[in-house]
């Protein structure tokens, strides 16, 4: 292992230079090298670190595209490292952990994952969730931006402004603001939105839903608890306003 808990996959992706790199938060060496070798066959660049410090150091000093993130970490728990990630950058996470209690899942969504896998996995669906997140970071419409009462959604640029004040979201958040605002006043169920994240319906766990639009209220909403973008359409789902 590389100082600092490291370990590189470069041999592995010499020479490509578009090549999106994800790094794997995981103290288990053997689970860790199989997310390693199954992202680098599927053309990712991947590393390794095994503790939080070594994390933190890891996505200031290299900034990866994507955060693969144990929980039961050595030494400090990986929903208080997340907390630090979320300070720090809007780097998609996605929560890789044998704590599947639903407890655990709301909590890691709330604090910004953008989604959450349960140990035992398959390798291939991890990669195929990477895939998921990763694309809703990838700007879909070159020349469309989105005007909506005080709220401009910049999509080629993922940035959004409410009045003069910038909106700092994760791809994940983004890409579900883009798709209530896209269609004003249209109600998404809860199913429909998560469709809209991955592609395809990867499970029903729909209460992801409700924490990214929690953290999305949190941010965008002059008043959380009272929202005027964002609407809950009780039994159904969202709408974004068409006011």
């Amino acid at each position: 292992m590389a100082p600092g808990g490291m370990v590189h996959a470069t041999d592995d992706v010499t020479g490509r230079d578009a090549m999106k790199r994800v790094l794997i938060v995981e103290d288990e060496i053997e689970i860790a090298r199989v997310l390693r070798d199954y992202l680098v066959a599927a053309g990712f660049s991947a590393s390794i670190v095994g503790d939080a410090a070594a994390a933190l150091i890891a996505v200031r000093n290299s900034a990866p595209d994507l955060v693969l993130l144990d929980l039961g970490l050595p030494g400090r728990d990986g929903l208080d490292l997340l907390r630090d990630l979320r300070r720090a950058a809007t780097t998609p996470v996605i929560i890789v952990t044998a704590r599947g209690e639903e407890t655990d899942r709301i909590v890691g969504l709330e604090l910004g994952a953008d989604d959450y896998v349960t140990k035992p996995f398959s390798p291939k669906e991890v990669v195929a969730r990477v895939r998921a997140v990763l694309r809703r970071g990838e700007a879909r419409d070159a020349e469309e931006t989105i005007r909506i009462a005080d709220v401009e959604i910049d999509l080629p640029r993922m940035r959004v402004t409410v009045g003069a004040r910038s909106v700092d979201l994760t791809p994940t958040e983004f890409q579900l603001l883009a798709a209530l605002a896209r269609e004003p006043g249209r109600v998404f169920t809860r199913a429909q939105l998560l469709d809209t994240l991955h592609g395809v319906a990867f499970e029903s766990y729909e209460r992801a839903i409700d924490a990214h639009i929690k953290n999305i209220r949190r941010k965008l909403e002059p008043t959380p608890g009272a929202p005027r973008y964002i609407q809950t359409v009780y039994g159904v789902g969202y709408r974004f306003t068409d006011a």
